[in-house]
């Protein structure tokens, strides 16, 4: 090869570098909505040296203030603290500076995080944030719930955590854990628990309509759960391909009707995390249906569906 061509190639490789070098970065979102979009898209090609730049970005929103409703967030995080351990340590140092009332938020996602050496990590990180010394040391402890034993009958939070774990790192672990609350589709004793298991099918089988991944999952894991969840897989699985989500909807009002008609005193109206849901939604969207549910009367703008969103929209109207 001549001297010419190997200067030409040299020079071509060079000005590429530069070109790409040079090139704008991407705009970081900038709105809760498109920070909404943005977490949707990220497990389709996942950028976590981004996440810690859109991590101050919620927090400088407020979108960690309100933490029955950020639970997509905190397990977003957590999820990628659990998928990226060898860079763990960088990114959670780059979310710094973060206002001692949203390091909660911190705290929790990387206790939730499954990183091999998560008290390490929390030990490491507890001297930049003093106010959460109490909760840093009930974690440590085991005074508090890791991931794996976090209640899922509590609260929509804790569905969305597990949701955002999912987005963050597309392991199925926690879609098995929401999976798990199919079995309270037919509850006959508890409003709360219908009502989340409820929450938990819409969101599955909403996802699941444009998640080729997800859909294969349970295609394939569905069968293996005790016969009354494996069935109710089997219904997700059937609404997600015919695109017929409004029947799990319609389905869950009318059961929920029902038990708060007939059921005891106690389960006939919503918990108050039920109401506190709705207040959250109020204010503005936090997910819902990437179909767009346009009855849920918000902005429909991240793919799939989240359990804050779903409570109101399975919530009977009078």
């Amino acid at each position: 090869m001549s001297f010419r061509v190997l200067t030409a190639i040299f020079w071509w490789v060079v000005s590429g570098q530069i070109v790409q070098a040079s090139a704008p970065a991407r705009k970081l979102p900038a709105t809760p909505q498109e920070v909404l979009q943005w977490i949707n898209a990220y497990r389709a090609k996942p950028q976590p040296q981004r996440v810690p730049d859109v991590v101050r970005t919620m927090s400088g929103l407020g979108l960690f203030r309100d933490l029955d409703s950020g639970g997509v967030y905190l397990g977003f995080i957590a999820g990628t603290i659990g998928s990226n351990p060898e860079k763990a340590e960088a990114l959670i140092g780059r979310m710094f500076p973060m206002p001692p009332e949203d390091q909660v938020v911190l705290v929790r996602a990387i206790a939730y995080s499954g990183h091999p050496e998560w008290k390490a990590l929390l030990a490491g990180f507890a001297e930049r944030m003093p106010a959460r010394a109490v909760l840093i040391e009930r974690h440590m402890s085991g005074k508090l719930p890791n991931l794996a034993s976090l209640p899922l009958d509590h609260s929509p939070a804790a569905l969305d955590i597990m949701w955002g774990y999912y987005f963050a790192s597309g392991r199925f672990e926690t879609i098995n854990r929401i999976v798990s609350t199919l079995a309270w589709v037919k509850e006959p004793n508890n409003v709360e628990r219908l009502t989340l298991g409820n929450m938990a099918k819409w969101t599955l089988a909403s996802n699941a309509q444009q998640d080729k991944d997800l859909l294969d999952w349970l295609k394939r894991e569905g069968g293996r759960h005790p016969k009354p969840v494996a069935e109710q897989v089997a219904e997700v699985v059937e609404a997600a391909e015919t695109f017929e989500s409004a029947k799990i909807r319609r389905d869950a009002v009318a059961a929920i009707e029902e038990l708060k008609r007939k059921g005891p005193a106690s389960a006939r109206s919503m918990a108050w995390w039920g109401m506190a849901g709705q207040t959250a939604l109020a204010l503005g969207c936090v997910v819902a249906s990437a179909m767009g549910h346009i009855e849920i009367g918000i902005p429909c703008v991240v793919g799939g569906a989240a359990s804050s969103a779903a409570l109101r929209f399975l919530t009977p109207q009078p």
